[in-house]
């Protein structure tokens, strides 16, 4: 090394390097930044471009999937709901799926979707959410035997859904520490769909704070609610009083006791353009299929901002001439031609006929409404909708545009309802409190009390499905003597004896 001390030049630049240090270093920070916010910005351009649902080429797979516009306001991300049975394996019964709520999923391998029937995908700004379309409720499975692998049916009732169950479990699922970010991300990681660091980040900051939130919300505004009716059972919804709390903010205390017990079958949704200006819904509130599906809509979790009113006139198109499949019941033709004439002469004015050429939308008094008096049935779900509901639907809802509600209307009974795809919609009544047709035609004192629902299996004998006492079996009893449940009224054809009757039944297995 050499004793030669520094110049004053070598000096003056060492001293000029020493200050340009942290100079260089704040410019590497600063560019450092811009790559950062660049590479976020494109990102977002990415997502925003991406942004949108799912498509399906085939209607029915638009019905199996497509979406109706729920996700952005009621949904759940997609890694979440695949990380729910990681999560909560004793709500799920230890299943992978969520079979345990009673979802159904497709099971032909031209169309393997990872998300059961009924449950929609949507892109939004990086974010894939699901949620519910119409075949969650319009969507059911039948059997010919105990032993038979099950037919899923679009457009008939959901005869497997336990909704309130599920809601139930969200509901409290919304308070549960096994929803914070560590947890969850575990699980995610453990279901199949890692987050990467970048989306972690995210997601902390933004996605899961927004979640719980809600979660959180739609807990305080359903809780009272629910709480104040029995267990819906499978197969059943309250339409319009989750509505009113959550899209109207109405509290459940203000609602009377009547009015706060809305439950009541999911319909079924099969031949929809022969519908057109009947009184649609239990009740005939509406004669409109086009406000009758959009209300629907709603119901699934769509809001008026974020309603696809394009996806929901697809399924409209594709159900309109959607026909029920033929039913495997072999059938007594002698009996069923004796007891068509008594249906002709007790039940056709109000519920149409059947012939060779299928259901006929015929009868004088096909799609009105009969006063609760004279049909008699239990009443909470006509209460349940209010004339004061009616004018908040018609002031609020997609007012000023072509979507405002106009056609609905306040009734006094339940609707005359046609009977196409008939052996597909057991249990009967519009609260489906009467297990079998065979129980439709005997008096209500002579009606099951209590009755297991929720099976598959088709009754043969007595039309609908397999519907077993209570006591000794396992599932869902439904219980009449409950508020909402009654199996009373609708006591057309009970006079006819015995014999009669049989045929009568006979007859109506052939819808």
């Amino acid at each position: 090394m050499s004793d030669k001390p520094f110049t004053f030049v070598e000096v003056a630049l060492a001293d000029r390097r020493r200050r340009r240090f942290p100079f260089t270093i704040l410019m590497a920070i600063l560019s450092l930044f811009c790559m950062l916010a660049l590479v976020a910005l494109l990102w977002l351009l990415i997502a925003w471009l991406r942004s949108g649902p799912e498509h399906f080429r085939d209607d029915r797979q638009h019905f199996l999937h497509g979406s109706i516009g729920s996700e952005t306001s009621s949904g759940l991300p997609y890694e979440v709901w695949q990380a729910l049975p990681v999560l909560f394996p004793e709500d799920f019964e230890n299943k992978t799926t969520f079979e345990a709520f009673g979802f159904l999923y497709q099971d032909d391998e031209m169309n393997r979707i990872d998300l059961p029937i009924g449950i929609s995908r949507r892109d939004r700004l990086g974010i894939t959410l699901v949620w519910f379309n119409c075949a969650v409720c319009h969507t059911g499975t039948y059997r010919e035997t105990e032993d038979a692998d099950p037919v899923i049916v679009a457009g008939m009732p959901s005869n497997n859904l336990q909704l309130r169950t599920f809601i139930d479990f969200l509901l409290e699922a919304s308070t549960s520490p096994r929803l914070a970010a560590e947890p969850l991300f575990e699980a995610i990681d453990e279901s199949g769909n890692r987050l990467g660091p970048v989306k972690r980040l995210f997601w902390r900051v933004a996605v899961l704070p927004a979640l719980r939130e809600e979660l959180l919300a739609t807990r305080a505004a359903l809780r009272p609610l629910l709480d104040r009716q029995p267990a819906w059972g499978p197969g059943r919804v309250d339409t319009f009083n989750p509505y009113k709390t959550l899209e109207f903010g109405i509290n459940a205390d203000q609602l009377s006791e009547t009015e706060a017990l809305g439950a009541s079958d999911f319909p079924s949704i099969f031949l929809q353009t022969p519908r057109e200006g009947m009184q649609l819904h239990w009740d005939g509130n509406n004669s409109s299929l086009a406000e009758r599906n959009l209300s629907a809509a709603l119901g699934a979790g769509v809001t008026p901002d974020t309603v696809d009113h394009a996806g929901i006139k697809r399924v409209a198109a594709w159900l309109g001439d959607l026909s029920p499949p033929a039913s495997p019941i072999t059938i007594n033709t002698e009996a069923a031609q004796r007891g068509a004439a008594y249906y002709v002469q007790h039940c056709a004015a109000c519920h149409g006929q059947t012939g060779a050429d299928g259901y006929r939308f015929e009868g004088e008094l096909l799609g009105k409404v009969d006063p609760i008096e004279a049909i008699g049935t239990d009443r909470a779900r006509l209460d349940s909708y209010t004339s004061d509901f009616q004018k908040l639907q018609i002031e609020q809802l997609f007012a000023g545009t072509p979507y405002a509600f106009r056609q609905f209307r306040k009734t006094d009974g339940y609707a005359n309802m046609p009977l196409d795809g008939l052996w597909l919609r057991g249990p009967y009544l519009h609260n489906g409190s009467v297990p079998t047709l065979a129980d439709l035609l005997a008096i209500p004192d002579d009606r099951p009390m209590r009755f297991v629902r929720g099976s598959d299996v088709i009754d043969e004998d007595k039309g609908g499905f397999v519907s077993p006492p209570c006591e000794g079996n396992e599932g869902f009893c439904f219980d009449t003597t409950l508020p909402g449940n009654s199996n009373s009224g609708h006591v057309y054809g009970t006079e006819l004896s015995d014999e009669e009757r049989a045929d009568l039944l006979e007859y109506l297995k052939t819808f």
